[in-house]
């Protein structure tokens, strides 16, 4: 339609967010006109902006750059532009005197695989985040209504607890939860309680006031470092019930002290909190204390396991086959039916992470363009109908050699599902430590 637009456009604005520069071809594209967009507030030309979702309104507020942000923009007369591009504070002599954008101009599609394939590793490092809800890739019912209590949530400050199994995608959802937020432009603070001895986390959490104990100094903790952002609390679950009384007091008094001080420091904070168990058990149990549940979940996403999204797996695949084409410059094909066949009979007790480990995995063992059944650890074809006297004659083994390279495939599967975590490793393979460690030193030599 536009055939001598130019596909990178630059636009500059003051610190009003008045347009002062605008590529002059392209202004067709986004149905504007030169006499109309000079001196113009830029919100007021999309009717999709607003001083609250612009990059360049928040350059010029925060002094913060933004880069390889996906946008679509809605013009007045309902078209959507999409494009890739990133947003720079000008700044003279100290002051913000304005922003500059420079972006590409491209068709959906291409929007869609530049914020899926490049988003994930620099878009929101500004904020502590790399995730948006533009990465839930689902196609699931149950995920898309999901996305959309995410949405609606975000426009209140409430407390959120996300329930869901390991690799369901919880930190994923509490990324989306800041990034449509209007905090999106404050810190994204997380952190695992079930990562830290307990003796350590209050501190991390609350901070220490200095002389609190021998060599304590003033520090500030993550509810301090969170102000004007999120708070987001991983397992907590691993909460003593001491810890468990401080963090409700915190949530209902919006205020806190270090430990050892005596003053109270105001909270400007939300607050995200994970857990990868049934809250109702853990208060049954004597895990939670009742009160901090019922505070807790004024808003619950419950998240499914994977082998209840049977309809993702495909696309879930194909998107992580994509992005590791795109990563390590390979052309390796969409996933097979037979592979796809295997991938939707398996159980996939390590869900979403699980399944993107073994696509990542593949890539280092595939010697044709095509990710076949002997580029997957064992455990997925082995959960499909087959003896097990003709999977160990397929596989080359002796028996003890067979059970021991499944073995190693479980361990070293989990070890990094759990990030190299021995203590949570041990207790999700339910063996102690020292024999973890003892099987973990004789595989990875």
């Amino acid at each position: 339609m536009f055939e001598q637009y130019d596909s990178k456009n630059v636009v500059i604005v003051n610190n009003k967010g008045e347009i002062i520069y605008f590529t002059m071809n392209n202004l067709p594209v986004y149905d504007l006109m030169l006499e109309n967009t000079m001196g113009r507030k830029l919100t007021s030309l999309y009717k999709n902006l607003d001083n609250n979702n612009s990059s360049m309104i928040a350059a010029i507020k925060t002094g913060k750059s933004f880069i390889n942000l996906k946008q679509g923009l809605k013009t007045q007369r309902n078209n959507l532009v999409y494009q890739v591009g990133s947003t720079y504070p000008l700044i003279e002599d100290g002051r913000i005197i304005g922003a500059i954008e420079f972006a590409d101009i491209v068709n959906e599609d291409n929007a869609s695989i530049c914020n899926r394939l490049y988003k994930h590793e620099i878009c929101y490092k500004e904020n502590g985040t790399c995730y948006t809800i533009d990465d839930i890739i689902t196609q699931n019912p149950r995920m898309l209504e999901i996305k959309e209590k995410i949405r609606r949530v975000s426009k209140t400050e409430s407390t959120v607890l996300i329930q869901g199994n390991t690799g369901t995608g919880k930190e994923l959802v509490a990324h989306s939860i800041h990034n449509c937020s209007n905090r999106r432009y404050g810190p994204f603070i997380s952190q695992n309680c079930g990562a830290i001895p307990e003796n350590l986390l209050e501190g991390i959490l609350f901070g220490t006031a200095k002389g609190s104990f021998t060599s304590a100094e003033d520090k500030e903790g993550l509810f301090e470092l969170a102000k004007g952002g999120t708070l987001f609390l991983d397992e907590i679950n691993s909460l003593s019930p001491v810890s468990q009384v401080k963090l409700l007091k915190a949530i209902e008094e919006k205020r806190i002290r270090r430990i050892g001080g005596t003053q109270e420091i105001p909270l400007d904070i939300r607050i995200v909190v994970a857990l990868n168990e049934s809250p109702e058990k853990l208060v049954k149990e004597g895990r939670m204390r009742n009160d901090l549940y019922y505070r807790l979940s004024v808003v619950q996403i419950i998240l499914p396991d994977l082998i209840a999204r049977k309809d993702d797996i495909e696309l879930l695949s194909n998107y992580y086959i994509e992005r590791y084409n795109q990563e390590l410059d390979y052309n390796v094909k969409p996933i097979s039916e037979e592979l796809l066949s295997a991938f939707e009979e398996y159980h996939w007790p390590g869900n979403i992470r699980e399944l993107r480990n073994i696509i990542e995995g593949s890539f280092n063992t595939i010697i044709r363009n095509e990710i076949t059944i002997k580029d997957v650890p064992r455990r997925i074809f082995e959960s499909k109908n087959i003896s097990a006297i003709k999977v160990l004659e397929s596989s080359g083994y002796d028996l003890k050699s067979y059970l021991e390279n499944h073995e190693k495939d479980i361990i070293l599967e989990a070890y990094k599902t759990h990030q190299n975590n021995l203590s949570l490793t041990a207790k999700s393979l339910k063996i102690s430590k020292q024999l973890l460690k003892y099987k973990i030193d004789k595989y990875i030599k």
